[in-house]
């Protein structure tokens, strides 16, 4: 049992940070966002309403500069201040922010949040085993290869959650007539609007390459039309 301490332990401390980094993004959120008014998106975050048989989908636009979407652990959708310029700006058009809108309702409807705290406790019990072991095989390294490894299971289930949200997005978007289209130029935008990963290797990036997702979504949408 006393072997076992240490792994319980980093258990726990997993869930309190968790908790309390879900409390500060709420309150964070709560203190710079407002709900999004734009009737041209609102009109097509009701036709995806609509598909989903619910009476509306609302979505908040949170006052930050970086380029993203987000769906709060409480199952609230944002875009970011920065990436609604993009769309004022006509850099984006209004299907295609509805396409990120259906990407994140897909984290939502998917429970990512919550799968996501049960992986960071596990991934945390697992860095601290392999720590453990590896501390007394390799001294003085055998920390910075567990670190590693938790980096990579970190990176891979960030990356199947992708995956899942976007064909998520795609079916409700075929589903509200607005179609994929939207979503995969998107996709191919999103490199130079948010600044890219760089010459990060594939296997430590959270999010798939753009070719794989896009691929993945015409691999999904040739399936349900052959259906």
């Amino acid at each position: 049992m006393l072997k076992l301490t240490p792994i319980l332990l980093a258990i726990g401390w997993a869930l309190v940070m968790y908790r309390v980094s879900v409390w500060r993004t709420a309150k964070e959120l709560d203190a710079k966002s407002t709900e999004l008014a734009d009737t041209r998106l609102r009109g097509l975050c009701d036709r995806m309403a609509r598909a989903l048989e619910i009476d509306r989908i609302r979505v908040h636009v949170y006052e930050i500069d970086p380029v993203n979407g987000l769906a709060a652990p409480d199952g609230r959708i944002f875009i970011t201040r920065g990436f609604y310029e993009r769309y004022r700006a006509g850099e984006v058009s209004a299907e295609e922010m509805a396409s990120v809108i259906a990407h994140e309702l897909g984290h939502v409807a998917l429970g990512h949040a919550k799968r996501r705290m049960i992986d960071f406790s596990g991934q945390n019990a697992i860095r601290t085993a392999a720590a453990m072991i590896l501390g007394r095989l390799i001294p003085g390294v055998g920390v910075l290869i567990a670190n590693v490894l938790g980096r990579l299971i970190s990176a891979r289930l960030s990356r199947q959650d992708e995956y899942e949200a976007d064909a998520y997005a795609s079916a409700l978007l075929i589903r509200a007539g607005i179609g994929t289209a939207p979503q995969k130029a998107l996709l191919e935008k999103l490199g130079r609007l948010s600044g890219g990963a760089g010459g990060t290797p594939a296997w430590l990036l959270s999010h798939p390459r753009t070719e794989e997702r896009v691929a993945a979504i015409d691999a999904n949408e040739a399936r349900w039309l052959s259906t």
